[in-house]
């Protein structure tokens, strides 16, 4: 009998991370299903089943598999937490909620945070699988960048937090630079950002500036030379493609990134950037294979064994999950579920 999996999110960028998941679990001549609840659900194609709660408690998955910070606790299955970005320095990343079972992580820097925290608190266990978001793209994060284009392409992108953002500091620049016709802007911003500040951006558009409407950052890294950004997880994803990144007041900066202060500073920072300096170019590459050493494309096949692994030894760790009786509720309530939580593990 094929065995059932249920992948779930609560933002359409569940897809992208999920999708390569999706991909491996058929590739075994298994079963995937989705639920959202949140958006995704209309991106969905022919072929990409959705369930509704009652479905989902029926199917009876063997794992529920997430990049979301939560999943609900009345699904049946081990819960799986894929993540949805590396760390970027925000204050949420390495937190633990209590939801999960098991912790895929995506590299030795993350591994060793979550699995201190396991060790500590012992009500989940931690399996280095790698981030299947990137399973599509690890022809293009294996070797040297392709030299530099003429002209350059800078991807402009920030986070949507205006504790972190950039974008409304760097405008001007961004402006400036684009009409200059040196090099090519392609502006992309987190599907939250401020509606006010897109649409300034927007108004930007010009034969040197586009603007990406592509939820999925990394079908544009192939396109550019460089990136300019703040503290958003995707430039550790860019990272990992070789090329430098700038930016500007990173919570977390070190020598794999050209951090600056102060927008004067912006245009000598993407020169020094399009040079490619070799200890800059070294530090990426080093930084890279801490954050993400698989060029394999398999990450979504790990998360699998992962979770065979997991089952394999009981489907239960050295302690209870808590109680976390609020969030639980806020989850319910979201979902309008009020029904029974109770559900059996999965037989190894």
């Amino acid at each position: 009998m094929p065995q059932h999996y249920l992948l779930y999110g609560s933002e359409r960028y569940a897809l992208a991370i999920l999708r390569p998941v999706q991909a491996a679990i058929r590739a075994r001549g298994d079963e995937a299903a989705w639920f959202f609840d949140g958006p995704g659900a209309e991106d969905l194609v022919a072929g990409e089943r959705l369930l509704s709660v009652a479905e989902v408690r029926a199917w009876k998955p063997r794992a529920v598999i997430t990049p979301s910070n939560a999943v609900p606790h009345f699904f049946p299955g081990v819960k799986v937490e894929t993540f949805h970005g590396f760390d970027a320095g925000k204050p949420r990343h390495i937190y633990v909620r209590g939801f999960f079972d098991l912790y895929c992580t995506t590299g030795p820097r993350d591994t060793a945070k979550f699995q201190a925290l396991a060790d500590q608190l012992g009500h989940f266990s931690v399996i280095e699988t790698g981030f299947p978001k990137l399973d599509p793209f690890a022809h293009e994060l294996a070797g040297n960048p392709p030299p530099v284009r003429t002209p350059p392409v800078i991807l402009y992108h920030s986070t949507f937090s205006p504790k972190w953002s950039a974008a409304e500091k760097l405008y001007a620049e961004v402006k400036r630079l684009s009409r200059d016709g040196r090099w090519r802007f392609i502006v992309s911003f987190h599907p939250k950002m401020n509606p006010e500040t897109v649409a300034k951006f927007k108004a930007l558009v010009n034969e040197n500036l586009s603007f990406a409407e592509n939820d999925n950052i990394l079908d544009l890294f192939g396109q550019v030379d460089m990136m300019c950004s703040d503290t958003s997880s995707a430039l550790n994803e860019f990272l990992l493609t070789g090329k430098p990144v700038v930016t500007f007041d990173n919570r977390r900066p070190g020598p794999q990134l050209i951090d600056i202060h102060d927008a004067r500073d912006f245009e000598p920072a993407i020169e020094r950037a399009l040079g490619r300096p070799p200890e800059l170019m070294a530090a990426i590459r080093a930084f890279g294979e801490q954050l993400h050493p698989y060029h394999d494309g398999q990450s979504g096949e790990r998360i699998l064994a992962a979770i065979d692994t997991f089952i394999a030894r009981g489907a239960t760790n050295r302690k209870p999950k808590p109680a976390n009786l609020w969030r639980k509720f806020k989850i319910r309530r979201r979902i309008g579920y009020w029904g029974p939580a109770r559900w059996q593990r999965p037989a190894p």
